[in-house]
């Protein structure tokens, strides 16, 4: 099973506040936007005697309202289409474990979300990258490049729209380049959507659940964490038309019983969340994005491609290995008591050697601290003895 490059480093980040440093956390997507208030109430307010097991594919009420928030979005959704599940991480193993068979190939653009790797290895599955360059922002990889991986083992295609860890966001025209593959070598093609509700400079999210004439090769994976700033609320959702890949997915989910109660709850009422909230946040993100990005390009060496969704950017540093950069700042630098906490790109892809000189940073923090931390950046590219 493969290490988190998000987490590995958080010992010497426990040691570096211990050491009474003030560490920026922009390792993890862990946003410090306040959780909607309807979502709060709803846990307060419970009014239950006994916290039950749900249906194992969700409670039907929650379900119901989420196929009409998908309609809402202009996606095609009916209740019977989607399974509540223990966050999207499970979504993804789930439907992968329903569509896959041991030693099957799946093709993932690379760099990618790190834990990929290990919901594959735990269901068996090997991943094929193809790898998508800084330079071009990571826009998809030309389609021939992708044709080409592809074997008699190959079951799926895996992307992530807006993207993590690089916050590209693919077009309508790059999907259906993706589709016209799916259709001729009959692939499932898997879009980790979690991030729809990010997109920037009047961008919008084409979802694959939009594409024509693979509708049963489609399986879209979804979670609250991000949308409603939920990340520890377990909430996740598998959407599929395809009624075979979904009652094999359910048996999986009858296997673990029920998704949690509470976070369902939690989940549901935040279906209610204002449009004024979701306002307020993009504007809040499209800030912190400029801080994070604009700065780090004002630094001498220093490349970042601007994001168009998300809150991720991977930037490229004049280092000689950014894992060691980036253990250094928690180990051996400060800049008036203050240190920077990224996370290493090479974890990101699966093509070892590369991402040596990148790291993937979340810009969640609020805008001063996001100012502070790239004036961190700035002083210890000065110092650092694995310069370049």
């Amino acid at each position: 099973m493969p290490e988190s490059p998000i987490r590995k480093l958080v010992p010497y980040a426990e040691k570096a506040k211990a050491n009474g440093k003030s560490v920026f956390h922009l390792n993890i997507g862990q946003p410090d936007i306040e959780t909607p208030q309807v979502a709060l109430d709803a846990v307060r307010n419970m009014d239950r005697k006994v916290i039950e097991y749900s249906h194992s594919a969700g409670f039907q009420s929650y379900r119901d309202n989420l196929s009409k928030y998908y309609k809402n979005a202009g996606l095609p959704v009916e209740s019977e289409d989607i399974i509540i599940t223990t966050g999207g991480s499970e979504a993804l193993t789930f439907g992968f474990m329903s569509t896959c068979d041991l030693n099957d190939e799946i093709i993932i653009p690379e760099p990618f979300y790190a834990n990929y790797n290990g919901f594959a290895v735990a269901a068996g599955l090997n991943v094929v990258p193809v790898t998508a360059d800084i330079e071009s922002g990571f826009a998809l990889p030309p389609v021939e490049e992708i044709e080409n991986k592809i074997t008699s083992k190959t079951k799926a295609i895996v992307i992530c729209n807006p993207g993590n860890p690089t916050g590209y966001l693919y077009s309508q025209e790059e999907l259906e380049k993706l589709r016209d593959i799916v259709k001729k070598h009959d692939l499932f093609l898997f879009a980790d959507e979690v991030y729809r509700e990010f997109c920037y400079d009047g961008a919008t999210p084409f979802s694959v659940l939009n594409l024509k004439g693979i509708e049963n090769n489609v399986i879209m994976i979804d979670s609250v964490s991000k949308r409603y700033s939920m990340c520890g609320a377990r909430i996740g959702a598998i959407v599929s038309k395809n009624k075979e890949v979904m009652a094999a997915a359910l048996k999986f989910g009858q296997a673990r019983l029920s998704p949690p109660t509470i976070d369902q709850i939690a989940a549901e009422a935040a279906l209610k969340t204002p449009q004024s909230y979701f306002d307020d946040v993009l504007t809040e993100y499209v800030e912190r994005r400029n801080i994070m990005v604009n700065g780090l390009n004002e630094i001498d060496g220093v490349f970042c491609p601007m994001p168009s969704g998300a809150f991720y950017c991977v930037a490229k540093f004049p280092v000689d290995n950014a894992e060691k950069f980036c253990q250094w700042l928690l180990e051996d630098f400060d800049y008036n008591g203050d240190t920077v906490m990224m996370a290493p790109a090479s974890g990101f892809y699966s093509t070892e050697g590369l991402g040596q000189q990148e790291a993937r940073i979340a810009y969640v923090l609020n805008q001063d601290a996001l100012k502070k931390a790239v004036k961190c950046l700035e002083e210890a590219l000065k110092v650092y003895p694995g310069r370049i």
